[in-house]
């Protein structure tokens, strides 16, 4: 890994270059703050719209965002005020990892440390802050030629962008100027990335990269609960392809019945058709999760498990309750199943993907989830690598291979 130090001034003078909305991909939003910039993957009208911390959080933490340039430069440096997490009783998290591409090939890794930290107590449902410095990113030893640099940030943090130097010029690279497709994807935080092992690695950025299309990750950890700002987004970002990966939030939440459950899901399709009438749309449905498989929820952590240094998730719900309208991800399914054959009478571009597709139940007896809830690392790489394959480099893919913005709707960047 790159050299990670406290800021210190460099014997030269390099070139610093402001860090502005046309330099980050991923992001839907920059918000200025004391420090820098900080990347929202919600829009400003949506965060106002939103109470819940969780969702703030995760929304915050950058996952598929990345700073994207052209430059000859052999040396790039990036001051960055990460925001760490720490639970008591939990086994430390490590630092967040960096990614660095060049020309789309994985050239470096780096951390950055130092940084806020936020310390959680999930018994006592306290949270303590504990400011920190800043601290700089370093990549030496370059190929000195023109080329597309991108440094993929931490999915799992909050990463405020202070500077970027280097030691050549730099130029943006718009989102749409690679001839890529730009593919949108909201989810939970297995789409967030959980456990993967770097922000590249996480199984929609590995689907992209794959595919050959531009990721807007709005992969949620603990948000993917049919919230209407959340389709409003959606609805007003730009995209050629678009995915929605619905169900484990649900249970885990145990946040609506049957009942509601139905009319939600076509309410927040409708509003996504709003603003992409013909773009094609693929419904995905909940991977192979045992303990929620007839179980509702909601899911715990189970607290046991932390004194022995483990974190372990438990479903408090009962089958039973499946009688009152409970949600399990195998009602879940059936129900996307119908709403999806329904739609598509009307909707020829809209596709559905079985999540056990990606990891089924033959796989959790090889590679089983390590909390009950969410992938490891090599889970996450089996996803995206069959995503990929299904949906992009399949004989007959669920997205088709031609395609571009709807005529009519959001189709700049």
């Amino acid at each position: 890994m790159p050299n990670t130090t406290p800021h210190a001034s460099s014997s030269t003078t390099p070139i610093t270059t402001p860090i502005t909305e046309d330099l980050v991909h991923g992001a839907l939003d920059l918000e200025h703050t004391a420090q820098g910039v900080l990347p929202h993957r919600l829009p400003t009208r949506a965060r106002a719209q939103n109470t819940d911390p969780q969702l703030a959080m995760a929304e915050a933490q950058s996952s598929g965002v990345r700073l994207v340039f052209r430059t000859r430069a052999t040396s790039v440096e990036l001051d960055s005020l990460p925001t760490k997490r720490a639970y008591v009783g939990a086994p430390p998290r490590p630092d967040g990892i960096y990614d660095l591409l060049v020309d789309g090939r994985q050239a470096g890794q780096g951390i950055v440390r130092g940084g806020n930290t936020i310390t959680v107590d999930m018994a006592a449902g306290t949270a303590e802050t504990r400011p920190g410095p800043f601290g700089t990113l370093r990549f030496t030893g370059l190929p000195d030629h023109p080329k597309v640099v991108e440094i993929w940030l931490p999915h799992n943090e909050t990463t405020e962008l202070v500077a970027l130097r280097t030691d050549a010029p730099v130029e943006p690279v718009p989102l749409r100027a690679r001839g890529r497709r730009i593919w949108l994807h909201h989810g939970s935080s297995i789409s967030h990335g959980s456990d993967a092992a770097s922000p590249t690695a996480i199984w929609p950025a590995l689907a992209a990269s794959l595919g050959g299309v531009e990721l807007i990750n709005l992969g949620l950890a603990g948000g993917a609960l049919l919230d209407p700002f959340t389709a409003r987004a959606m609805r007003d970002t730009p995209a050629d392809l678009i995915s929605v990966k619905i169900g484990i939030n649900l249970v885990n939440t145990d946040l609506m019945r049957l009942r509601a459950f139905g009319p939600a899901v076509h309410g927040f399709l409708d509003t996504i058709r709003d603003g992409h009438p013909t773009t094609p749309l693929l419904v995905v449905s909940p991977i192979h999760c045992p303990m929620h498989e007839d179980t509702p929820g909601p899911t715990a952590l189970d607290l046991g498990t932390m004194d022995a240094g483990r974190l372990r998730f438990q479903a408090m719900g009962a089958p039973a309750e499946r009688a009152a309208g409970k949600l399990t991800l195998n009602v879940i399914r059936e129900e996307l199943s119908r709403i999806v054959r329904q739609r598509s009478a009307d909707d020829p571009n809209i596709r559905l993907l079985d999540g056990r597709e990606l990891y089924g139940e033959s796989d959790y007896a090889e590679l089983p989830l390590p909390d009950q809830l969410h992938p490891d690392a090599a889970t996450h790489r089996r996803m995206g690598e069959r995503f990929a394959e299904l949906a992009f480099t399949a004989p007959e893919p669920l997205f088709p291979n031609q395609g571009g913005p709807d005529e009519g709707g959001p189709d700049e960047v």
